[in-house]
């Protein structure tokens, strides 16, 4: 009996001494040395055990960032019309939001359709720049999907807004814009909304829409052009 307690006394020495020496950076023996260290393989690098022999590949087609949702409505006249009669302003009209969309309409959109929405901005004074139309102009009717679609994509003498802004800074935008197009018509002012709790799916930032396409199967830039519509926000 004694014999066997001085081996067990033994034996937890042994294990304490051991643990004590563990480093935790080191993770000992390796019995499957695969599964703790990986191949490392250079992300544009040449290698036969790939498809075409680079490691580097596309998503699979059809697959979407995760919270990211693709935008529907292309840049020609087409998505245009689609987004000018079906694209509405997902963000509830609050005090926040229209004085949101003012600050930023100050810097970005002011410059050229002025403090007004009437197309009098600095730049046309200036002459700098031509044929900005008012808010109000009854032959382009301009709606909150039509004024998003344009700050995404750009039209005309105008680029796009899409990397200086969020999905909700250009909707906050696109509510003072038309409220803009409401004074310059005379109507009265649009009543303000309760902030929901629930937070709204908005539309996705600037993303490019042809993200699996072959180099060799993007529209050039000139293609693009002459699908734009002659409408200039």
């Amino acid at each position: 009996m004694r014999s066997l307690f001085h081996k067990t006394i033994g034996f937890c020495l042994l294990g304490v001494a051991v643990i004590s020496c563990q480093d935790k950076e080191d993770p000992n023996y390796q019995y499957m040395p695969d599964m703790y260290e990986s191949v490392g393989y250079e992300t544009y690098g040449e290698y036969e055990v790939f498809e075409n022999g680079q490691e580097a590949k596309l998503p699979v087609e059809g697959s979407v960032p995760r919270g990211w949702l693709p935008y529907d409505y292309e840049n020609n006249a087409q998505g245009y019309e689609a987004a000018k009669a079906n694209l509405n302003n997902p963000i509830p009209y609050t005090e926040d939001n229209l004085a949101e969309g003012r600050a930023l309409y100050t810097i970005y959109c002011a410059v050229c359709h002025g403090d007004k929405g009437a197309g009098k901005g600095i730049l046309v004074e200036r002459e700098k720049i031509l044929g900005v139309p008012s808010y109000d102009d009854a032959g382009r009717a301009i709606t909150e999907g039509s004024v998003y679609h344009v700050m995404y994509y750009g039209i005309n003498n105008m680029g796009s807004y899409a990397a200086q802004t969020t999905i909700k800074e250009r909707w906050q935008i696109d509510h003072y814009v038309m409220s803009l197009k409401d004074k310059l018509e005379g109507k009265p002012e649009r009543e303000f909304e309760e902030e929901t709790e629930q937070p709204t799916q908005l539309l996705p930032s600037r993303a490019d829409a042809n993200l699996y396409d072959d180099a060799g199967d993007i529209n050039s830039e000139q293609e693009n052009q002459n699908n734009q519509t002659e409408t200039q926000e």
